[in-house]
């Protein structure tokens, strides 16, 4: 362990701890994002990223406004969100990058917990291997095969598992009880 955040002080476990919220916080809304946009099901993702596409259209030299009379039953018709290649690109040059910010910060936050050596070096790579598990299974599904929507899937799951575990793991050693303590 290259810091002891049981033993850090009080103002860096508060960091940590403002750190560690504020990505729940983004993940709980990505969690969310994910579900509006692409489900949670390799079915579903498969649809998102393999089905038929339209170009990301661009925006418009003006506005025009169209009303139109709307029923009941067209408000309750879903139309599924895709992805386009065009789309995918966007996405992969701002996520992955933020991804990587993300998986180095709660590294270090790792760096701090009493783990096996081996236990940290797995946490990391856990960390790491998630976004990229998330995108290659995107790419792989829009290119390749649908069926490489189940590595998307593993990959979204696998960086909420990687968050909870280090969120988790580091609140109880920064403010669980200390060892040997009364209780």
């Amino acid at each position: 362990m290259i810091y002891d955040l049981r033993r850090a002080d009080a103002r860096v476990k508060w960091l940590v701890t403002c750190l560690l919220a504020t990505f729940g916080i983004a993940y709980l809304f990505g969690a969310w994002m994910v579900g509006l946009y692409a489900g949670f099901t390799p079915q579903a993702v498969a649809a998102t990223y393999a089905g038929p596409a339209m170009a990301m259209p661009m925006p418009p030299e003006s506005t025009v406004i169209v009303q139109h009379p709307v029923t009941l039953a067209e408000l309750g018709r879903e139309e599924r969100h895709t992805v386009d290649r065009d789309l995918l690109v966007q996405d992969t040059h701002v996520h992955v990058p933020m991804y990587g910010v993300i998986a180095a910060a709660l590294a270090v936050v790792v760096l701090g917990l009493p783990l096996p050596r081996w236990a940290g070096y797995a946490l990391i790579g856990l960390l790491f291997a998630a976004p990229w598990l998330d995108f290659a299974g995107m790419w792989l599904t829009k290119l390749v095969s649908p069926a490489f929507a189940v590595v998307t899937v593993a990959g979204g799951w696998a960086m909420g598992a990687g968050y909870t575990i280090v969120a988790a793991l580091a609140c109880w050693q920064m403010w669980g009880p200390e060892k040997g303590a009364a209780a």
